[in-house]
């Protein structure tokens, strides 16, 4: 029988006996009568600066059949731990048909994009025998990390292999945040925590309310994933990119695909997992052209901020600040207008990184390893864009900015218009930056005036710098909603919004600007076969949601097929 205790205070050095005996105390029992014990999910108490506790939730069995005193009482419940099974949808669908397998399909799987969306679903599809065909168009992990560090060093873009593009995706340079408001009763979380400390993640990440894996290492896990996916019969096709779908008779029958100098060909296929991710900007214009449903979604647009870490720590831990990790934070405000502005994707002692994926055209991002040890912390300071937003500001920005080549807002498909916007955007903060990243300190943006250089806080960048004006690059509605943002997180966390602090733009790439339409079955509606997924397609925000919705799709085509023959 294995029970569970939830909200077990332990003070921040705490030790197992510390934990078995705070158990014993709750279950009414002796720490002799517990057999097993194990810490499920922790997290930091902070509400009390002076009194900062971990709150636990543990597992625990006793010994030789013995049962704690009196019933469940909200301090304590009876626990059964949900098993992940890709095959369930599988077995639920044969049984329900009276048969005793499924069709077979004719050509083996194809996964579009190996971020974490495609990653997880080649890798799942691979340990159930499908021997998918994984194709991405950047490089593999340890090409594409040469890119970009060369990007980091010398400015010098590969549009194919980037900080958007290459095994791993976005993700592999990032914090490598896991975290994930979904709910998780099929284990799909627990599944992929688990799948991500098999090929070399802490296991600290199993137990941590708030998991990270750290850009350095996250880079050794994606390797190893793809290893494991050529090791069970699958094919990494790598610096190939997907240039056309073949349909017949409202099915998929192939993708075609081209590498380099070399000619297209069709990968025949009758199922194919579209998850290409939120920078694959020539890939949605394809779609769109194609016919292949797509509506138009918001996302969110702003800055990155730098803060000493050192700071962020005793703003958050007091006198703890010393004796805990690197602290991380959430903000949020309702603008006087009813926007929305709010921190996202906070990197604990990181970098803020050059994230750019086309030539002209500048974006950032967040990013830290795993001793989140730099000596800043940054947070993206991020305002809602709605479909009104974009559509309503666009021409504003083509009637008052030069750029080469701009498209009207008439001869732009309404699904992508959110997409040209954040390239518009793009394109003047590397105007305004010279090709490296527009940094203003914050007394600066309040007078908007160009910053000239850095105060007491310093920028710890990947990639070059330029100080300049930021209301060059921003939206009047969004500059002024940062504005006010700032001072509101100034109220909660006094200094926030300290003269020295470092804004720098733009945050363009928080989630995708397009969702790509799919029905009950998780297929498109242009295509039987075709499956849009993960966070380019519209269906996930982040590693963990990316890689969770992976793993649907890929137990809807468990359950409609079995693999093809080997030939």
């Amino acid at each position: 029988m294995q029970l569970k205790i939830s909200q077990l205070h332990l003070p921040i050095a705490y030790t197992d006996g510390d934990v078995k005996k705070r158990a014993a105390a709750v279950l009414r029992v002796t720490e002799g009568d517990i057999a097993e014990l194990r810490v499920l999910r922790r997290s930091l108490d902070a509400r009390k600066k002076e009194d900062i506790v971990y709150s636990a939730e543990v597992c625990v069995t006793l010994a030789g059949g013995r049962t704690p005193k009196g019933k469940p009482n909200g301090k304590w419940d009876y626990y059964k731990e949900t098993v992940y099974d890709p095959m369930l949808a599988r077995r639920q669908a044969i049984a329900n048909g009276g048969a005793t397998k499924l069709a077979a399909l004719a050509d083996r799987p194809v996964v579009i994009g190996a971020g974490p969306a495609g990653l997880f679903a080649a890798l799942t599809l691979a340990e159930a025998g499908y021997r998918p065909v994984l194709v991405e168009r950047g490089r593999s992990i340890e090409g594409r990390t040469e890119d970009v560090e060369r990007f980091f060093r010398e400015g010098v873009l590969d549009p194919d292999s980037n900080v958007q593009f290459g095994v791993g995706g976005a993700g592999a340079f990032s914090d490598g945040k896991l975290n994930t408001l979904i709910k998780d009763k099929e284990g799909r979380g627990a599944h992929v925590l688990r799948t991500f400390v098999r090929f070399g993640a802490s296991e600290e990440i199993l137990i941590s309310n708030k998991p990270h894996v750290g850009t350095d290492r996250l880079r050794v896990v994606v390797g190893r994933m793809q290893e494991a996916i050529e090791s069970l019969g699958g094919t990494v096709l790598t610096e190939t990119t997907v240039t056309g779908i073949e349909t017949a008779d409202g099915a998929l029958t192939g993708v075609t695909v081209k590498r380099g100098d070399e000619p297209e060909r069709v990968i025949k296929t009758q199922t194919a997992v579209l998850a290409i991710g939120h920078s694959a900007r020539d890939t949605f214009s394809y779609l769109a052209k194609a016919g292949v449903p797509m509506e138009p979604k918001a996302f969110a647009m702003g800055v990155r901020v730098q803060h000493k870490r050192e700071f962020i720590n005793r703003a958050q831990y007091g006198d703890f600040a010393d004796k805990l990790p690197a602290a991380d934070y959430k903000l949020t405000h309702s603008c006087r207008d009813g926007r929305g502005v709010y921190t996202f994707c906070m990197c604990p002692g990181g970098y803020v990184v050059n994230a750019s994926s086309e030539p002209g055209r500048l974006a950032v991002n967040g990013m830290s390893n795993f001793d989140r040890a730099a000596e800043n912390s940054n947070s993206a300071v991020v305002v809602t864009v709605s479909p009104e937003d974009f559509t309503a500001d666009y021409e504003r920005l083509i009637a008052t900015n030069e750029f080469a080549g701009a498209l009207k807002q008439d001869e732009i498909p309404a699904s992508l218009l959110g997409m040209e916007y954040q390239r518009r955007l793009e394109e003047l903060a590397y105007k305004a930056g010279k090709g490296r990243i527009p940094t203003q300190r914050y007394a600066d943006y309040v007078k908007g005036v160009p910053s000239t250089g850095c105060g007491e806080i310093k920028p710890v960048c990947m990639g070059d710098v330029t100080y300049t004006e930021l209301h060059e690059v921003l939206p009047p509605y969004m500059a002024e909603a940062i504005s006010e943002g700032m001072e509101a997180f100034d109220r909660k966390m006094p200094g926030y919004a300290c003269d020295d602090a470092l804004l720098q733009a733009i945050e363009s790439r928080t989630s995708s600007p397009v969702r790509i339409v799919r029905d009950g079955s998780l297929q498109s509606e242009y295509c039987r076969g075709l499956y849009p997924c993960g966070e380019g397609a519209g269906y996930a925000g982040g590693i963990m949601s990316a890689a969770i919705d992976g793993l649907r799709v890929v137990e809807a085509i468990l359950a409609e097929w079995e693999p093809a023959a080997e030939s």
